[in-house]
């Protein structure tokens, strides 16, 4: 018996109990345009909590995060609200990477202009 004899059977007999026809097993898929992907502009707002925060940003051989010795681009102050969607994460063998704002932490949030310690931030 060949596949579409056996399809055509259980049409039938789908047909004669009453049940719902069994699908075709090699029908061909319907021809649909591949979506596109749009990234969302980030819209993540964080509020400063500390009095003066630092934007730092690494220098030319610090690698990708900064630390608390990096040039400071400019500061930012309480109340004042940042976007931020993507964190640089610290990697340290013995411990908190810095302690600013009355707590540790190894997280860095990319602001514009340069990197701000979390722990100085709160989302808004």
């Amino acid at each position: 018996m060949t596949m579409k004899q056996a399809l055509t059977l259980v049409a039938a007999l789908a047909a004669l109990t009453g049940a719902v026809a069994a699908p075709q097993a090699f029908a061909e898929p319907p021809h649909h345009k591949p979506a596109l992907v749009t990234a969302k502009p980030c819209t993540t707002t964080w509020e400063v909590t500390g009095r003066k925060v630092a934007v730092r940003g690494p220098a030319g051989n610090e690698g990708p995060v900064a630390k608390t010795t990096s040039p400071v681009h400019h500061y930012l102050h309480r109340g004042d609200r940042v976007t931020s969607c993507i964190v640089a994460i610290a990697r340290t063998e013995s411990g908190p990477a810095y302690r600013k704002c009355g707590k540790t932490g190894n997280i860095w949030r990319i602001v514009p202009g340069g990197q701000v310690p979390q722990t100085c931030l709160k989302r808004a």
